[in-house]
């Protein structure tokens, strides 16, 4: 009797929960439906209608991004071009002029030329500005005029460019170049390992797995595995990179989704290389993703101590989706996890303040969560090193002369102003670095400040309000105040500022290569990587 009763009453229970589960699904589709055949309707009238001429794929191609700008900056329309370059970016094989390029609205500038590739033996230099490639004037290029410079290898380019002034035209004959994951490594003392990894393509944890084991056999008993800068990329290869350094079956990585087979555990696979070598892990404001699944997870598992300033904080998964005519979308599917249980997304993209502009987690509702050990470590955006190094964190002022590229630019008259030196004694003077204050002050650099903002708008307020007589003498104080402490920031920033203009003035000589040399021998935070590998007391005392 109780069996029957079950019965009758869990079988229309059933039947309820698949009704409703499957009617809204049919809303959701009909929903979509009705949203797609309106904008078609509409994209339809707007082209045959429109006062003037139309261009159909501009159109959409504006209204794709403004539509994905609403949700993150990751999810991201990709035409046939896109498809390719994303494709180069994770094998890491490229084909072109061997440089890399940055693209502004009305040239392209030369970064970095690669070392004895095409663009360094056409005699391209960091700098240079290129106005024209072939008969295409980048200026009048709507797309990305960097894919102009890309080709099959053997093929020619002709290539017109300006520098300091003078305009001149050289040609290039195009060739495939590798871009290596880890492009140096190197003992630092005779006992020490320094691995830069500077991308997770598809040979990170290859050439990861090479430098170690050579620098192993050079008789490296510690290490330090340098992420600053590290974008990000593959999860695999993050996966793979962890499982250098950890044993089999041991968590690294769970990503979490409503789309249920997104949901996903990542698991090291194989024995490790070495789970005993003490290991400090370097990042910074620029290691995103990748960078922070490896660095979270060894910080989680108490494998190496981590140190540097915060990591950029991308708790946030994608993946390609294929669309029509070679089209792809790169879609974000899922959030990442590290074993503690923590998501280290900085960003809220999804609850946005009044400007539009996504809002970041307030330090006090961070979450705590256990390492192995038992150690404290927060979500909430990025991953918080064990050891921070100070000087390394990027103030407001730091960020906004490096976005205006004038570091770069000092670089760049510097190089053409002054001989080498020799690299590893290389010291810029105080002298120099009041040259480069100048050089701010001549640019008509102008910072503001949030504060300055703010205090902008509380008076528009005041006056709205018909209080600005009351508080105008305190308002000038304020703004008095602020604007001495713009003057006296730079100068206050004076190590951070001196260390970025010493790294791109030394690359303008002796190229990537030769930083990585310079670092061993004088960066602050590989000294203080060394101080606490040195000292097995301290290093244990962190991650107990």
């Amino acid at each position: 009797m109780k069996k029957l009763l079950h019965k009758k009453i869990m079988l229309p229970l059933l039947a309820v929960v698949i009704f409703i589960s499957t009617t809204a699904f049919k809303n959701d589709f009909f929903e979509i439906a009705k949203q797609i055949e309106i904008f078609t309707t509409l994209f339809k009238e707007i082209n045959m209608n429109y006062v003037d001429d139309t261009n159909p794929g501009d159109l959409m191609d504006t209204a794709i991004k403004s539509m994905l700008d609403d949700l993150d900056p990751y999810t991201q329309f990709y035409n046939e071009q896109d498809v390719e370059s994303a494709r180069i970016n994770n094998a890491g094989d490229y084909t072109g002029i061997g440089a890399k390029v940055l693209t502004l609205k009305d040239k392209l500038v030369i970064v970095e030329p690669y070392k004895n590739y095409a663009a360094d033996k056409a005699g391209l230099k960091a700098g240079d500005e290129i106005i024209k490639v072939d008969k295409v004037t980048v200026a009048d290029f709507k797309d990305d005029a960097a894919n102009l410079l890309q080709g099959a290898a053997g093929t020619e380019v002709s290539v017109t460019y300006k520098r300091q002034g003078k305009v001149n035209t050289v040609k290039i004959t195009r060739e495939s170049l590798e871009i290596k994951a880890v492009p140096h490594y190197s003992m630092v003392d005779d006992k020490t390992g320094y691995i830069v990894l500077r991308k997770f393509n598809s040979k990170a944890s290859a050439e990861t797995f090479s430098a170690l084991k050579a620098l192993k056999n050079q008789g490296a008993t510690q290490l330090i595995l340098d992420l600053r800068g590290n974008p990000g990329g593959l999860l695999n290869e993050a996966v793979n990179v962890t499982n250098l350094f950890v044993p089999k079956d041991q968590l690294v990585v769970t990503t979490k989704s409503k789309v249920k087979k997104y949901n996903k555990t990542y698991y090291t696979k194989r024995e490790a290389v070495d789970t005993e070598i003490p290991l400090v892990v370097l990042v910074d404001g620029s290691s995103a993703s990748a960078s922070e699944i490896v660095s979270g997870a060894l910080q989680d598992m108490d494998r190496a101590v981590v140190v540097g300033t915060r990591s950029f904080g991308k708790g946030l998964v994608q993946r390609p989706k294929p669309l029509t005519y070679g089209t792809q979308m790169k879609i974000t599917i899922s959030r990442y996890y590290t074993p503690s249980g923590r998501c280290i997304q900085a960003l809220d993209y999804w609850n946005r303040d009044e400007n539009g502009k996504a809002t970041r987690t307030k330090k006090e509702n961070y979450n705590a969560f256990k390492t192995k050990n038992g150690r404290d470590v927060f979500d909430g955006g990025g991953v918080q090193p064990d050891i921070e190094v100070e000087f390394s964190k990027q103030t407001p002022i730091t960020k906004a002369i490096l976005n205006e590229n004038l570091v770069f630019n000092f670089a760049t008259d510097y190089y053409y102003n002054h001989k080498a030196e020799d690299l590893k004694s290389f010291k810029l003077s105080d002298s120099e670095f009041k040259n480069f204050k100048n050089f701010i002050k001549e640019s008509g650099f102008n910072f503001e400040t949030k504060t300055e903002k703010a205090l902008q708008d509380a008076i528009v307020v005041a006056k709205e309000e018909e209080l600005d007589g009351v508080i105008n003498s305190e308002y000038k104080n304020l703004t008095s105040t602020l604007q001495q402490y713009k003057s006296n920031a730079i100068s206050s920033n004076k190590t951070q500022l001196k260390s970025l203009l010493t790294d791109e003035i030394i690359k303008r000589y002796f190229y990537s290569e030769g930083l990585y040399t310079y670092y061993t021998a004088n960066n602050l935070e590989i000294k203080k990587a060394l101080s606490i590998l040195n000292n097995p007391t301290q290093y244990a005392s962190i991650l107990r």
